[in-house]
C-alpha cells in the first residue's frame, strides 16, 4: 500500500505514536485489538503516523512472525491515511536486516532503527550497523537515538556521516541534547522528532518536525494541536497545551514506564489492550491510582469509572 503523501520537512508525518501491542489475557497478540487501536489512534487521536513494534510495542518479546502480522494488520486498517513505520532495530545487524526486508515485503512505509543495545559498539560500529540496514531496502529510515536504553549515544559526528545516506532521513531523539540536535539539523537535512514526551515543546523550538510519542495514546489530539499552534506562530497557546498535558506525561512516563502505563491508561479511556509480557509486569495499585489522578488532572475523560 502506498504511503500517504510525505513532505521533505516531515517525511513520516508530524504526530506519531509508538503504538503498544495489544495482547489477550493469555499473552497472545490480539490482532483484532491491534486494528481497533490503530484506527482509534488515527481517527480519534489525530495521529498521521504510527510506529509499530518499537520498544513501547514490546518488540523484544514479540516474535518475527508476530511483528509481520502486527504490521500487516495496521497497514490494512490505516495504511491509506497514516504513515506506518516498522521498528526493525535489534543489537544484531543481520537480524535487523532480515526484519527490515520482511517489513518492506509487508508494505511498511518506513523503518525505525534503534541504536544496538547492550553490546555498546563504538561509533564506527554504529555507523556500519545503520548503513547496512539502510542499504537492505528502499524504505526511508528513522534512526532512534536513546542512550538511556542502548547504553551508547549516536555522536553528532556519526549522525552527520549517516545523513549522507539517501535513505537515512530522520532521527527520533530520546537523548535529550537539544543543542546537539540543533547542530545536526544545521549541518544536515536530517529531520528530528521528539522521542521524549517531556521535551516535546522544547524540541519544536529548535526545529523538530514533530513527535514520536507514548502519551499520544490518550492525548494525541492535544499534541497534534500543539504542533499546529506552534507552526502557526501561536507559541503562547502551544505552551498552554504543553502545560495541560504535563500531568499525563508525568503519569505515563515517570512511573513504571511507557508500555506498562500506556496500556493502563488505554484501559481507563475505554480502549483495553490487555496485559504486558514478561519481563514487564502490570502497574501496582498505587501506580494505578497515581496514573488515574494524573489523567484526570490533564483533562482526559475516563470511561472506566
Amino acid at each position: 500500500m502506498a504511503a500517504p503523501t510525505r513532505t521533505t520537512d516531515a517525511p513520516f508525518g508530524r504526530m506519531l505514536t509508538a503504538m503498544v501491542t495489544p495482547f489477550t489475557a493469555d499473552g497472545a497478540v490480539d490482532y483484532d485489538a491491534v486494528r481497533r487501536l490503530a484506527a482509534y489512534l488515527v481517527d480519534e487521536q489525530r495521529n498521521d503516523g504510527l510506529i509499530v513494534s518499537g520498544t513501547t510495542g514490546e518488540s523484544p518479546t514479540t516474535s518475527d512472525e508476530e511483528k509481520e502480522r502486527i504490521l500487516a494488520a495496521v497497514l490494512e486498517t490505516v495504511g491509506d491515511r497514516a504513515t506506518v513505520v516498522a521498528g526493525v532495530g535489534t543489537n544484531d545487524t543481520h537480524h535487523s536486516v532480515e526484519l527490515a526486508k520482511a517489513a518492506a515485503r509487508t508494505g511498511a512505509h518506513g523503518l525505525l532503527v534503534v541504536t544496538p543495545y547492550y553490546s555498546k559498539p563504538p561509533q564506527e560500529g554504529l555507523y556500519r550497523h545503520f548503513i547496512t540496514v539502510a542499504d537492505s531496502t528502499d524504505l526511508p529510515v528513522m534512526l532512534y537515538d536513546i542512550p538511556g536504553r542502548s547504553g551508547v549515544p549516536i555522536q553528532t559526528t556519526t549522525l552527520i556521516r549517516l545523513a549522507q545516506h539517501e535513505r537515512i532521513v530522520a532521527v527520533k531523539d530520546a537523548k535529550g541534547d537539544l543543542f546537539a540536535g540543533g547542530q545536526v539539523m544545521t549541518a544536515t537535512d536530517l529531520v528530528y522528532y521528539s522521542g521524549d514526551d517531556v521535551l516535546n515543546l522544547p524540541w519544536l523550538s529548535v526545529g523538530a518536525a514533530g513527535f514520536v510519542s507514548v502519551v499520544g495514546h490518550v492525548v494525541g489530539a492535544h499534541l497534534a494541536r500543539m504542533i499546529e499552534l506552534y507552526r502557526n506562530g501561536d507559541v503562547a497557546e502551544a505552551l498552554a497545551v504543553h502545560r495541560q498535558v504535563a500531568p499525563v506525561v508525568e503519569g505515563i512516563m515517570m512511573s513504571a514506564g511507557g508500555a506498562i502505563m500506556a496500556k493502563a491508561a488505554l484501559g481507563m479511556v475505554g480502549m483495553p489492550v490487555g496485559p504486558v509480557r514478561l519481563p514487564l509486569v502490570a502497574e501496582t495499585e498505587k501506580q494505578n491510582a497515581e496514573l488515574r489522578a494524573c489523567l484526570v488532572a490533564g483533562g482526559v475523560k475516563l470511561t472506566d469509572v
